[in-house]
Protein backbone atom coordinates (compact mmCIF):
# COMPACT_ATOMS: atom_id res chain seq x y z
CA UNK A 1 0.00 0.00 0.00
CA UNK A 2 1.31 3.80 -0.76
CA UNK A 3 2.23 5.18 2.53
CA UNK A 4 2.96 8.48 1.32
CA UNK A 5 -0.69 8.10 -0.53
CA UNK A 6 -2.75 7.95 2.78
CA UNK A 7 -0.60 10.46 4.65
CA UNK A 8 -0.71 12.91 1.65
CA UNK A 9 -4.17 12.57 1.65
CA UNK A 10 -4.70 13.60 5.12
CA UNK A 11 -2.01 16.09 5.39
CA UNK A 12 -4.03 17.78 2.03
CA UNK A 13 -7.91 17.23 4.26
CA UNK A 14 -6.36 19.39 6.78
CA UNK A 15 -5.68 22.64 4.19
CA UNK A 16 -9.01 22.02 3.34
CA UNK A 17 -12.56 23.25 5.70
CA UNK A 18 -15.72 22.85 6.28
CA UNK A 19 -17.64 20.71 4.52
CA UNK A 20 -14.88 19.28 1.75
CA UNK A 21 -12.52 18.65 4.92
CA UNK A 22 -15.42 16.47 6.65
CA UNK A 23 -15.94 14.91 3.52
CA UNK A 24 -12.08 14.09 2.75
CA UNK A 25 -12.02 12.70 6.31
CA UNK A 26 -14.85 10.71 5.80
CA UNK A 27 -13.31 8.94 2.99
CA UNK A 28 -9.87 8.15 4.77
CA UNK A 29 -12.00 6.65 8.04
CA UNK A 30 -12.13 2.74 8.00
CA UNK A 31 -10.85 1.25 11.31
CA UNK A 32 -13.88 3.21 13.60
CA UNK A 33 -16.20 1.63 11.29
CA UNK A 34 -15.10 -1.53 11.41
CA UNK A 35 -15.49 -1.41 15.28
CA UNK A 36 -18.57 -0.46 14.93
CA UNK A 37 -19.73 -3.02 13.01
CA UNK A 38 -18.21 -5.57 15.56
CA UNK A 39 -19.89 -3.80 18.51
CA UNK A 40 -22.94 -3.58 16.57
CA UNK A 41 -23.78 -7.39 17.07
CA UNK A 42 -26.65 -9.87 19.01
CA UNK A 43 -25.29 -8.49 22.46
CA UNK A 44 -25.43 -4.88 21.91
CA UNK A 45 -28.94 -5.79 20.38
CA UNK A 46 -30.27 -7.78 23.13
CA UNK A 47 -29.23 -5.56 25.95
CA UNK A 48 -30.25 -2.59 24.11
CA UNK A 49 -33.63 -3.86 24.12
CA UNK A 50 -33.86 -5.52 27.77
CA UNK A 51 -32.78 -1.66 29.02
CA UNK A 52 -35.87 -0.63 27.14
CA UNK A 53 -37.91 -3.49 29.02
CA UNK A 54 -36.80 -2.96 32.51
CA UNK A 55 -35.93 1.11 32.86
CA UNK A 56 -37.95 2.51 29.95
CA UNK A 57 -35.82 5.75 28.69
CA UNK A 58 -34.32 6.35 32.09
CA UNK A 59 -31.37 4.39 30.98
CA UNK A 60 -30.61 6.18 27.97
CA UNK A 61 -27.38 7.31 28.96
CA UNK A 62 -25.72 4.35 30.04
CA UNK A 63 -24.74 2.66 26.53
CA UNK A 64 -23.27 6.03 25.43
CA UNK A 65 -21.54 6.68 28.74
CA UNK A 66 -19.59 3.26 28.37
CA UNK A 67 -18.83 3.55 24.85
CA UNK A 68 -16.74 7.02 25.82
CA UNK A 69 -14.92 5.32 28.03
CA UNK A 70 -13.90 2.75 25.49
CA UNK A 71 -12.97 4.91 23.25
CA UNK A 72 -11.10 6.43 25.62
CA UNK A 73 -8.98 3.21 25.93
CA UNK A 74 -9.44 2.56 21.90
CA UNK A 75 -7.81 5.83 21.11
CA UNK A 76 -4.97 5.11 23.53
CA UNK A 77 -4.09 1.98 21.96
CA UNK A 78 -4.43 4.20 18.76
CA UNK A 79 -1.87 6.36 19.85
CA UNK A 80 0.29 3.54 20.45
CA UNK A 81 -0.08 1.93 17.62
CA UNK A 82 0.20 5.26 15.58
CA UNK A 83 3.47 5.91 17.43
CA UNK A 84 5.62 3.43 17.70
CA UNK A 85 4.37 1.34 14.28
CA UNK A 86 5.06 -1.93 16.22
CA UNK A 87 2.81 -4.82 17.30
CA UNK A 88 0.85 -4.65 20.53
CA UNK A 89 1.24 -8.14 21.31
CA UNK A 90 4.19 -8.59 20.95
CA UNK A 91 5.55 -5.62 22.52
CA UNK A 92 3.55 -6.07 25.31
CA UNK A 93 5.12 -9.67 25.48
CA UNK A 94 8.21 -8.40 25.36
CA UNK A 95 8.84 -5.36 27.16
CA UNK A 96 5.93 -5.67 29.81
CA UNK A 97 4.23 -8.87 30.51
CA UNK A 98 4.22 -12.61 28.71
CA UNK A 99 0.90 -13.43 30.64
CA UNK A 100 -0.71 -10.15 29.86
CA UNK A 101 0.11 -10.59 26.20
CA UNK A 102 -0.79 -14.09 25.46
CA UNK A 103 -3.90 -14.09 27.68
CA UNK A 104 -5.44 -10.85 25.87
CA UNK A 105 -5.19 -12.54 22.49
CA UNK A 106 -6.38 -16.27 23.57
CA UNK A 107 -9.15 -13.94 25.40
CA UNK A 108 -9.75 -12.34 22.15
CA UNK A 109 -9.70 -15.31 20.20
CA UNK A 110 -12.02 -17.45 22.45
CA UNK A 111 -14.17 -14.58 22.47
CA UNK A 112 -14.35 -14.05 18.41
CA UNK A 113 -15.05 -17.39 17.84
CA UNK A 114 -17.93 -18.57 20.63
CA UNK A 115 -19.28 -15.11 20.03
CA UNK A 116 -20.04 -15.90 16.04
CA UNK A 117 -22.49 -19.21 16.98
CA UNK A 118 -24.90 -16.50 17.96
CA UNK A 119 -24.70 -14.02 15.11
CA UNK A 120 -25.67 -17.07 12.79
CA UNK A 121 -28.53 -18.05 14.94
CA UNK A 122 -29.69 -14.58 14.89
CA UNK A 123 -29.23 -14.09 11.09
CA UNK A 124 -30.68 -17.51 10.58
CA UNK A 125 -34.35 -16.62 12.34
CA UNK A 126 -34.38 -13.86 10.78
CA UNK A 127 -34.69 -14.50 7.37
CA UNK A 128 -36.73 -17.66 8.74
CA UNK A 129 -38.72 -15.58 10.91
CA UNK A 130 -39.10 -11.69 9.42
CA UNK A 131 -37.63 -11.64 5.61
CA UNK A 132 -38.79 -15.06 4.06
CA UNK A 133 -41.28 -16.70 6.53
CA UNK A 134 -43.57 -19.14 4.18
CA UNK A 135 -40.07 -20.23 1.71
CA UNK A 136 -37.19 -20.82 4.07
CA UNK A 137 -38.42 -22.59 6.50
CA UNK A 138 -37.37 -26.23 8.13
CA UNK A 139 -34.32 -27.54 8.82
CA UNK A 140 -33.11 -28.12 5.43
CA UNK A 141 -33.72 -24.40 4.46
CA UNK A 142 -31.78 -23.48 7.70
CA UNK A 143 -28.85 -25.17 6.75
CA UNK A 144 -28.98 -23.62 2.80
CA UNK A 145 -29.08 -20.50 4.73
CA UNK A 146 -26.20 -20.81 7.61
CA UNK A 147 -24.04 -22.47 4.27
CA UNK A 148 -24.92 -18.61 2.03
CA UNK A 149 -24.21 -16.19 4.65
CA UNK A 150 -21.28 -18.58 5.33
CA UNK A 151 -19.85 -18.43 1.73
CA UNK A 152 -20.65 -14.52 1.73
CA UNK A 153 -18.92 -14.08 5.13
CA UNK A 154 -15.74 -15.64 3.80
CA UNK A 155 -15.76 -13.60 0.64
CA UNK A 156 -15.80 -10.41 2.37
CA UNK A 157 -13.46 -11.25 4.94
CA UNK A 158 -10.82 -12.38 1.90
CA UNK A 159 -10.95 -9.39 0.33
CA UNK A 160 -9.71 -7.20 3.25
CA UNK A 161 -6.19 -9.23 2.16
CA UNK A 162 -5.48 -8.09 -1.03
CA UNK A 163 -4.12 -4.59 -0.25
CA UNK A 164 -5.52 -1.26 -1.34
CA UNK A 165 -8.46 -2.62 -3.35
CA UNK A 166 -9.56 -4.94 -0.47
CA UNK A 167 -9.47 -2.24 2.39
CA UNK A 168 -11.36 0.10 0.38
CA UNK A 169 -14.32 -3.11 -0.59
CA UNK A 170 -14.04 -4.06 2.73
CA UNK A 171 -14.39 -0.33 4.36
CA UNK A 172 -17.34 -0.09 1.93
CA UNK A 173 -19.40 -2.90 2.89
CA UNK A 174 -19.00 -2.45 6.39
CA UNK A 175 -19.76 1.38 6.35
CA UNK A 176 -22.89 0.20 4.06
CA UNK A 177 -24.17 -1.92 6.61
CA UNK A 178 -23.93 0.27 9.61
CA UNK A 179 -25.46 2.59 8.08
CA UNK A 180 -27.91 -0.14 7.51
CA UNK A 181 -28.52 -1.03 10.90
CA UNK A 182 -29.12 2.83 11.97
CA UNK A 183 -31.46 3.92 9.26
CA UNK A 184 -33.54 0.57 10.04
CA UNK A 185 -34.04 1.22 13.58
CA UNK A 186 -33.99 4.64 12.90
CA UNK A 187 -37.34 4.41 11.16
CA UNK A 188 -38.85 2.11 13.36
CA UNK A 189 -38.38 5.21 16.11
CA UNK A 190 -39.26 7.37 13.31
CA UNK A 191 -42.73 4.62 12.91
CA UNK A 192 -43.75 4.97 16.68
CA UNK A 193 -43.24 8.64 16.96
CA UNK A 194 -45.57 9.29 14.16
CA UNK A 195 -47.72 6.47 15.47
CA UNK A 196 -51.16 7.52 17.27
CA UNK A 197 -49.74 6.73 20.87
CA UNK A 198 -46.44 8.60 20.19
CA UNK A 199 -43.38 9.19 22.17
CA UNK A 200 -42.92 11.03 25.50
CA UNK A 201 -40.41 13.50 24.68
CA UNK A 202 -39.93 14.75 27.79
CA UNK A 203 -38.89 11.56 29.69
CA UNK A 204 -36.52 10.52 26.56
CA UNK A 205 -34.83 14.13 26.43
CA UNK A 206 -34.24 12.68 30.44
CA UNK A 207 -33.07 9.77 30.40
CA UNK A 208 -29.42 10.63 28.20
CA UNK A 209 -28.83 12.64 31.57
CA UNK A 210 -26.83 10.64 33.94
CA UNK A 211 -28.93 9.84 36.90
CA UNK A 212 -27.15 8.06 39.54
CA UNK A 213 -31.65 7.16 41.10
CA UNK A 214 -31.97 5.62 37.67
CA UNK A 215 -29.14 2.56 38.89
CA UNK A 216 -30.21 2.19 42.77
CA UNK A 217 -34.62 2.65 42.12
CA UNK A 218 -36.77 1.02 39.47
CA UNK A 219 -38.21 3.43 37.23
CA UNK A 220 -40.97 5.93 37.97
CA UNK A 221 -43.21 3.69 35.50
CA UNK A 222 -43.35 1.10 38.46
CA UNK A 223 -44.77 3.03 41.13
CA UNK A 224 -48.65 2.04 40.52
CA UNK A 225 -47.51 -1.45 40.21
CA UNK A 226 -45.67 -1.57 43.00
CA UNK A 227 -48.14 0.34 45.17
CA UNK A 228 -50.63 -2.15 44.36
CA UNK A 229 -48.72 -4.57 46.30
CA UNK A 230 -49.06 -5.76 49.77
CA UNK A 231 -46.37 -3.84 51.72
CA UNK A 232 -44.06 -7.31 53.06
CA UNK A 233 -44.26 -8.03 49.56
CA UNK A 234 -43.32 -5.01 47.72
CA UNK A 235 -39.66 -4.86 49.05
CA UNK A 236 -39.32 -8.21 47.12
CA UNK A 237 -40.22 -6.85 43.77
CA UNK A 238 -38.54 -3.43 44.09
CA UNK A 239 -34.87 -5.01 44.65
CA UNK A 240 -35.70 -7.68 41.74
CA UNK A 241 -36.43 -5.14 39.14
CA UNK A 242 -33.03 -3.35 40.24
CA UNK A 243 -30.92 -6.02 40.92
CA UNK A 244 -32.38 -7.16 37.13
CA UNK A 245 -31.61 -3.21 36.08
CA UNK A 246 -27.56 -3.89 37.83
CA UNK A 247 -27.69 -7.27 35.42
CA UNK A 248 -28.50 -5.61 31.78
CA UNK A 249 -26.70 -2.26 32.34
CA UNK A 250 -23.23 -4.16 33.49
CA UNK A 251 -23.94 -6.88 30.82
CA UNK A 252 -24.96 -3.23 27.97
CA UNK A 253 -21.69 -1.81 29.07
CA UNK A 254 -19.90 -5.17 28.67
CA UNK A 255 -20.95 -5.25 24.99
CA UNK A 256 -19.94 -1.73 24.18
CA UNK A 257 -16.16 -2.39 23.12
CA UNK A 258 -15.55 -6.07 23.90
CA UNK A 259 -11.90 -7.53 24.37
CA UNK A 260 -11.52 -8.67 20.55
CA UNK A 261 -12.53 -5.29 19.93
CA UNK A 262 -8.98 -4.21 21.76
CA UNK A 263 -7.12 -6.73 19.72
CA UNK A 264 -8.56 -5.86 16.35
CA UNK A 265 -8.40 -2.14 16.19
CA UNK A 266 -4.54 -1.98 16.48
CA UNK A 267 -3.53 -4.37 13.81
CA UNK A 268 -6.49 -2.59 11.44
CA UNK A 269 -4.32 0.54 12.08
CA UNK A 270 -1.24 -1.39 10.83
CA UNK A 271 -2.87 -2.94 8.00
CA UNK A 272 -3.38 0.54 6.79
CA UNK A 273 0.26 1.54 7.79
CA UNK A 274 -0.97 4.81 9.77
CA UNK A 275 1.66 5.96 11.56
CA UNK A 276 2.37 9.54 13.46
CA UNK A 277 0.45 11.79 11.46
CA UNK A 278 -2.79 9.75 12.22
CA UNK A 279 -2.52 10.29 16.09
CA UNK A 280 -4.96 12.54 16.11
CA UNK A 281 -6.90 11.18 13.22
CA UNK A 282 -8.18 8.03 15.25
CA UNK A 283 -9.69 10.18 17.75
CA UNK A 284 -12.55 11.20 14.91
CA UNK A 285 -12.40 8.07 13.02
CA UNK A 286 -13.46 6.08 16.73
CA UNK A 287 -15.88 9.45 16.75
CA UNK A 288 -17.90 9.14 13.35
CA UNK A 289 -16.94 5.44 12.67
CA UNK A 290 -18.16 3.96 16.31
CA UNK A 291 -19.76 6.72 18.20
CA UNK A 292 -22.13 8.03 16.39
CA UNK A 293 -23.47 4.92 14.81
CA UNK A 294 -23.34 2.80 17.86
CA UNK A 295 -25.51 5.92 20.09
CA UNK A 296 -28.04 6.17 17.56
CA UNK A 297 -28.82 2.45 16.89
CA UNK A 298 -28.61 1.52 20.51
CA UNK A 299 -30.44 3.78 21.50
CA UNK A 300 -33.02 3.68 18.76
CA UNK A 301 -33.40 0.01 20.02
CA UNK A 302 -33.91 1.47 23.79
CA UNK A 303 -36.49 3.61 23.07
CA UNK A 304 -38.41 1.15 20.67
CA UNK A 305 -38.50 -1.58 23.51
CA UNK A 306 -39.52 1.27 26.03
CA UNK A 307 -42.64 2.40 23.75
CA UNK A 308 -43.68 -1.60 23.36
CA UNK A 309 -42.61 -3.55 26.73
CA UNK A 310 -41.82 -0.99 29.69
CA UNK A 311 -44.21 -1.86 32.42
CA UNK A 312 -46.53 -3.12 29.94
CA UNK A 313 -47.91 -6.98 30.94
CA UNK A 314 -46.38 -9.64 28.36
CA UNK A 315 -49.72 -11.19 27.28
CA UNK A 316 -50.27 -15.37 27.53
CA UNK A 317 -48.91 -15.52 31.38
CA UNK A 318 -50.44 -17.05 34.04
CA UNK A 319 -49.44 -18.85 37.23
CA UNK A 320 -51.89 -22.00 37.08
CA UNK A 321 -51.33 -22.42 33.50
CA UNK A 322 -55.11 -21.97 32.99
CA UNK A 323 -54.94 -18.95 30.83
CA UNK A 324 -56.60 -19.84 27.02
CA UNK A 325 -53.82 -16.97 25.92
CA UNK A 326 -50.73 -18.94 26.89
CA UNK A 327 -49.28 -19.61 23.99
CA UNK A 328 -48.98 -16.04 23.26
CA UNK A 329 -45.98 -16.24 25.63
CA UNK A 330 -43.20 -18.25 25.10
CA UNK A 331 -42.11 -21.51 27.19
CA UNK A 332 -38.78 -19.29 27.97
CA UNK A 333 -41.05 -16.12 29.57
CA UNK A 334 -43.57 -18.82 31.05
CA UNK A 335 -40.57 -20.27 32.68
CA UNK A 336 -39.20 -17.23 34.06
CA UNK A 337 -42.75 -15.74 34.97
CA UNK A 338 -42.82 -19.10 37.50
CA UNK A 339 -39.59 -19.00 38.93
CA UNK A 340 -39.97 -15.11 40.02
CA UNK A 341 -43.32 -15.77 41.45
CA UNK A 342 -41.52 -19.24 43.40
CA UNK A 343 -38.36 -17.05 44.42
CA UNK A 344 -40.44 -14.49 46.32
CA UNK A 345 -42.40 -16.92 47.76
CA UNK A 346 -39.38 -18.58 48.92
CA UNK A 347 -37.72 -15.61 49.71
CA UNK A 348 -40.39 -13.75 52.04
CA UNK A 349 -42.19 -17.27 52.85
CA UNK A 350 -38.92 -18.72 53.71
CA UNK A 351 -40.65 -22.18 52.92
CA UNK A 352 -41.34 -24.74 50.17
CA UNK A 353 -44.49 -25.61 48.78
CA UNK A 354 -45.96 -27.24 45.97
CA UNK A 355 -46.59 -25.02 43.14
CA UNK A 356 -50.65 -26.01 43.10
CA UNK A 357 -50.68 -24.85 46.69
CA UNK A 358 -48.82 -21.19 45.85
CA UNK A 359 -50.83 -18.48 45.30
CA UNK A 360 -49.92 -14.77 44.21
CA UNK A 361 -52.33 -11.38 43.68
CA UNK A 362 -52.99 -10.56 40.64
CA UNK A 363 -50.93 -7.57 40.88
CA UNK A 364 -48.07 -9.66 41.53
CA UNK A 365 -48.60 -11.57 38.64
CA UNK A 366 -49.09 -8.61 36.25
CA UNK A 367 -45.76 -6.95 37.84
CA UNK A 368 -43.62 -10.35 36.98
CA UNK A 369 -45.07 -10.35 33.48
CA UNK A 370 -43.97 -6.98 32.37
CA UNK A 371 -40.10 -8.01 33.68
CA UNK A 372 -39.88 -11.54 31.63
CA UNK A 373 -37.25 -10.91 28.35
CA UNK A 374 -38.56 -9.79 25.20
CA UNK A 375 -36.55 -10.43 22.36
CA UNK A 376 -35.76 -8.87 18.49
CA UNK A 377 -38.86 -11.03 17.44
CA UNK A 378 -41.39 -9.99 19.82
CA UNK A 379 -40.19 -6.35 19.21
CA UNK A 380 -41.00 -7.06 15.78
CA UNK A 381 -44.32 -8.69 16.22
CA UNK A 382 -45.24 -5.97 18.64
CA UNK A 383 -44.44 -3.20 15.95
CA UNK A 384 -46.59 -5.24 13.40
CA UNK A 385 -49.86 -2.80 14.20
CA UNK A 386 -48.07 0.27 13.46
CA UNK A 387 -46.18 -0.89 10.00
CA UNK A 388 -47.89 -3.59 8.78
CA UNK A 389 -45.48 -6.07 7.18
CA UNK A 390 -43.05 -3.96 5.53
CA UNK A 391 -41.96 -2.40 8.88
CA UNK A 392 -41.72 -5.74 10.80
CA UNK A 393 -41.18 -8.40 7.99
CA UNK A 394 -38.22 -6.30 5.90
CA UNK A 395 -37.44 -3.08 7.50
CA UNK A 396 -36.81 -4.53 10.92
CA UNK A 397 -35.63 -7.79 9.74
CA UNK A 398 -33.12 -6.31 7.25
CA UNK A 399 -31.41 -3.83 10.49
CA UNK A 400 -30.63 -7.17 12.51
CA UNK A 401 -29.52 -9.02 9.62
CA UNK A 402 -27.23 -6.35 8.80
CA UNK A 403 -26.02 -6.55 12.75
CA UNK A 404 -25.43 -10.24 12.26
CA UNK A 405 -23.80 -10.30 9.26
CA UNK A 406 -21.56 -7.54 9.84
CA UNK A 407 -20.47 -8.65 12.94
CA UNK A 408 -19.74 -12.46 11.71
CA UNK A 409 -17.37 -10.90 8.82
CA UNK A 410 -15.59 -8.63 11.53
CA UNK A 411 -15.09 -11.71 14.33
CA UNK A 412 -13.27 -13.74 11.58
CA UNK A 413 -11.35 -11.03 10.59
CA UNK A 414 -10.29 -10.39 14.25
CA UNK A 415 -9.78 -14.78 14.31
CA UNK A 416 -7.38 -14.37 11.34
CA UNK A 417 -5.47 -11.54 12.91
CA UNK A 418 -5.08 -12.81 16.59
CA UNK A 419 -4.19 -16.43 15.15
CA UNK A 420 -1.52 -14.97 12.53
CA UNK A 421 -0.22 -12.90 15.38
CA UNK A 422 0.51 -15.80 17.75
CA UNK A 423 2.16 -17.86 15.62
CA UNK A 424 4.39 -14.86 13.72
CA UNK A 425 2.84 -15.59 10.48
CA UNK A 426 2.25 -12.96 8.02
CA UNK A 427 -1.33 -11.04 8.03
CA UNK A 428 -1.47 -11.96 4.27
CA UNK A 429 -1.73 -14.44 1.65
CA UNK A 430 -3.02 -18.32 2.37
CA UNK A 431 -1.95 -17.86 6.08
CA UNK A 432 -3.70 -15.09 6.69
CA UNK A 433 -7.11 -16.49 4.60
CA UNK A 434 -6.54 -20.14 6.27
CA UNK A 435 -6.66 -18.36 9.71
CA UNK A 436 -9.86 -16.70 9.48
CA UNK A 437 -11.46 -19.62 8.58
CA UNK A 438 -11.45 -20.23 12.43
CA UNK A 439 -14.46 -18.06 12.79
CA UNK A 440 -16.41 -20.20 10.87
CA UNK A 441 -17.17 -22.39 14.01
CA UNK A 442 -19.66 -19.96 14.31
CA UNK A 443 -21.71 -21.85 10.81
CA UNK A 444 -22.32 -24.57 13.91
CA UNK A 445 -24.43 -21.97 16.26
CA UNK A 446 -27.77 -22.37 14.52
CA UNK A 447 -28.02 -26.06 15.25
CA UNK A 448 -25.84 -26.33 18.55
CA UNK A 449 -25.99 -22.96 20.05
CA UNK A 450 -28.99 -23.42 22.92
CA UNK A 451 -26.97 -26.89 23.45
CA UNK A 452 -23.32 -25.18 24.11
CA UNK A 453 -24.95 -21.77 25.61
CA UNK A 454 -23.99 -23.01 29.18
CA UNK A 455 -20.58 -24.67 29.13
CA UNK A 456 -19.50 -22.18 26.55
CA UNK A 457 -20.93 -18.37 27.12
CA UNK A 458 -19.90 -19.28 31.13
CA UNK A 459 -16.35 -19.45 30.50
CA UNK A 460 -15.80 -17.42 27.90
CA UNK A 461 -17.59 -14.64 29.41
CA UNK A 462 -15.75 -15.08 32.71
CA UNK A 463 -12.51 -15.39 30.65
CA UNK A 464 -13.10 -12.48 28.54
CA UNK A 465 -14.53 -9.32 31.36
CA UNK A 466 -11.51 -10.92 33.44
CA UNK A 467 -8.88 -9.45 30.80
CA UNK A 468 -10.64 -7.01 29.61
CA UNK A 469 -9.79 -4.59 32.95
CA UNK A 470 -6.62 -5.95 32.71
CA UNK A 471 -6.30 -5.50 28.93
CA UNK A 472 -6.97 -1.35 29.84
CA UNK A 473 -4.46 -1.45 33.00
CA UNK A 474 -1.78 -2.52 30.51
CA UNK A 475 -2.50 0.43 27.75
CA UNK A 476 -2.39 2.52 30.98
CA UNK A 477 1.41 1.58 31.78
CA UNK A 478 1.99 1.46 28.51
CA UNK A 479 1.49 4.82 27.98
CA UNK A 480 3.61 5.82 30.55
CA UNK A 481 6.83 3.80 29.51
CA UNK A 482 9.46 5.89 27.77
CA UNK A 483 11.18 3.07 26.79
CA UNK A 484 8.67 1.85 24.52
CA UNK A 485 7.09 5.13 23.67
CA UNK A 486 9.85 6.93 23.51
CA UNK A 487 9.47 11.08 22.53
CA UNK A 488 5.92 9.94 21.82
CA UNK A 489 5.49 9.42 25.63
CA UNK A 490 2.70 12.08 27.02
CA UNK A 491 4.02 14.93 28.55
CA UNK A 492 2.90 17.44 31.49
CA UNK A 493 -0.93 18.27 31.27
CA UNK A 494 -1.87 15.88 28.13
CA UNK A 495 -0.04 13.47 30.39
CA UNK A 496 -2.21 14.17 32.80
CA UNK A 497 -5.15 14.19 30.56
CA UNK A 498 -4.31 10.97 29.18
CA UNK A 499 -3.82 9.12 33.15
CA UNK A 500 -6.76 10.19 34.25
CA UNK A 501 -9.17 9.28 31.50
CA UNK A 502 -7.57 5.89 31.25
CA UNK A 503 -7.67 4.88 35.14
CA UNK A 504 -11.27 6.20 35.11
CA UNK A 505 -12.18 3.84 32.04
CA UNK A 506 -10.33 1.04 33.12
CA UNK A 507 -11.77 1.39 36.87
CA UNK A 508 -15.22 1.07 35.01
CA UNK A 509 -14.52 -1.83 33.05
CA UNK A 510 -13.19 -3.70 36.36
CA UNK A 511 -15.94 -2.46 38.31
CA UNK A 512 -18.82 -4.55 35.20
CA UNK A 513 -15.88 -7.19 35.16
CA UNK A 514 -16.35 -8.06 38.95
CA UNK A 515 -20.06 -7.86 38.97
CA UNK A 516 -20.22 -9.87 35.76
CA UNK A 517 -18.04 -12.67 36.96
CA UNK A 518 -19.52 -13.30 40.06
CA UNK A 519 -22.79 -13.36 38.78
CA UNK A 520 -21.85 -16.05 36.46
CA UNK A 521 -19.18 -18.06 37.53
CA UNK A 522 -19.46 -16.77 41.24
CA UNK A 523 -16.08 -17.97 43.72
CA UNK A 524 -14.82 -20.14 40.77
CA UNK A 525 -14.33 -16.60 38.52
CA UNK A 526 -13.37 -15.14 41.48
CA UNK A 527 -10.40 -17.87 41.79
CA UNK A 528 -10.04 -17.05 38.03
CA UNK A 529 -8.40 -14.07 38.65
CA UNK A 530 -6.81 -15.08 41.83
CA UNK A 531 -4.63 -17.34 39.49
CA UNK A 532 -3.96 -15.17 36.42
CA UNK A 533 -3.46 -12.01 38.58
CA UNK A 534 -0.89 -14.50 40.86
CA UNK A 535 1.11 -16.15 36.96
CA UNK A 536 0.80 -12.34 36.20
CA UNK A 537 2.91 -11.26 39.34
CA UNK A 538 5.07 -14.26 39.23
CA UNK A 539 6.11 -13.83 35.52
CA UNK A 540 6.55 -9.73 35.98
CA UNK A 541 8.77 -10.21 39.06
CA UNK A 542 11.19 -12.95 37.19
CA UNK A 543 11.45 -10.76 33.91
CA UNK A 544 12.26 -7.53 36.68
CA UNK A 545 14.99 -10.21 38.46
CA UNK A 546 16.37 -11.29 35.04
CA UNK A 547 17.27 -8.19 34.10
Amino acid sequence: MDISGEEQKLLTARNKGGFPLMMSYLRLSGPGWLQSALTLGGGSLGSSLYLGVLAGYSLLWLQPLAMLFGIVMLSAIGYFTTSTERSPFQVINSDVNPILGWGWALASLIASIVWSMPQYSLATAVVQQNLFPDLLSGEGAKISIVVVFLIISVITTWSYEKGQVGFKFYDLVLKIAVALIVVCFGTVVITLMLSEKGLNWQALYRGFIPNINSLLYPSEEYEFLLNSIEDKYRYYWSDLIVQKQTDVLVSAAATAVGINMTFLFPYTILKRRWGRPFKGFVIFDLATGMLIPFVLATSCVVIAAASQFHTQVQPGLSWKESNVQSVVASKKQQKEFNEMLEKRWLTTEGTKQKKASLSFSIAEQKLAATLVTRDAFDLAKSLKPLGGGILTNYIFGIGVLGMALSTITLLMLASGLIICEMLKLPHSGWNYRLATLGGCIGALGPFIWTKAAFWLVVPTSVFGFTLLPLAYLTFCLVMNRKDILGRDMPKGKSRWIWNVLMLIAAGVASFGSLLMIWGKAGIWGMVLIGIFGFLAVIFHRRKRYSE
